[in-house]
């Protein structure tokens, strides 16, 4: 199952603009709004794998791992 979550995106000028909701410091801006959603996929994706590393380093060693749905 797909994790879900919210882009804000906002045309300026010639520039699209855009954020995701739920994650701070997810933020993009492309030239349309493809390119943007599509940054933010990828920026997203990355911000996510970095923080899941960080949190095993910070954590380590003896950690364990338990699912959390909200």
């Amino acid at each position: 199952m797909a994790n879900r979550y919210t882009a804000i995106t906002k045309n300026q000028g010639d520039w699209w603009i855009g954020w995701v909701e739920e994650v701070p410091g997810v933020n993009c801006q492309e030239r349309t709004e493809a390119e943007l959603l599509n940054s933010l996929r990828i920026t997203l994706r990355e911000a996510l794998e970095f923080n899941r590393e960080e949190a095993i380093k910070a954590a380590a060693p003896g950690f364990t791992e338990v699912e959390l749905v909200v």
